[in-house]
């Protein structure tokens, strides 16, 4: 009777399986080519919302951790392994989605500087096209006036 968990335990358990549960389904989203800074950000703050979340529900996971060799001390060694083989395949299952969330926001922050770095380039591409249109668009000088004609060609 000593080796059966307590009623906390199994709730614990169960928070903990859905909260895994939700959280893999919410990195399993596809990853999209977005050119949007304002959409990778949120996504960014749903990521990290996630690993906060992810360190809350830790003292949980430890809570399952100690219950369980507390447990497997007491109960025959059939029982323990059973114990024993459920948290292992929970803690697979965060230790795996805890590194995801690391590289998935890793990976989102670096996409961010990239695409910031290519808005500015962007921009101030587009400066120089437009100065450079305004540039063509001027008159040219006479052919005679070759101070003008040598002005603009230092221009060029």
């Amino acid at each position: 009777f000593e080796s059966l968990p307590p009623a906390r335990y199994k709730e614990t358990m169960s928070t903990i399986l859905v909260w895994i549960q939700q959280s893999e389904t919410k990195l399993s989203v596809p990853q999209v080519a977005v050119a949007e800074y304002e959409i990778m950000e949120q996504r960014l703050r749903e990521l990290k919302a996630l690993q906060s979340s992810l360190q809350e529900q830790q003292k949980g996971l430890n809570y399952l951790s100690t219950t369980v060799e507390d447990m497997a001390r007491k109960a025959p060694a059939e029982v323990s392994q059973r114990y024993r083989s459920e948290i292992e395949v929970i803690l697979g299952r965060w230790k795996k989605l805890s590194a995801q969330l690391v590289e998935h926001c890793q990976k989102l922050e670096e996409l961010m500087t990239k695409l910031q770095r290519f808005q500015n380039d962007t921009k101030t591409l587009k400066k120089w096209m437009a100065e450079v249109d305004v540039f063509l668009k001027e008159e040219w000088p006479a052919l005679g006036d070759s101070e003008a004609l040598e002005k603009q060609l230092d221009q060029c």
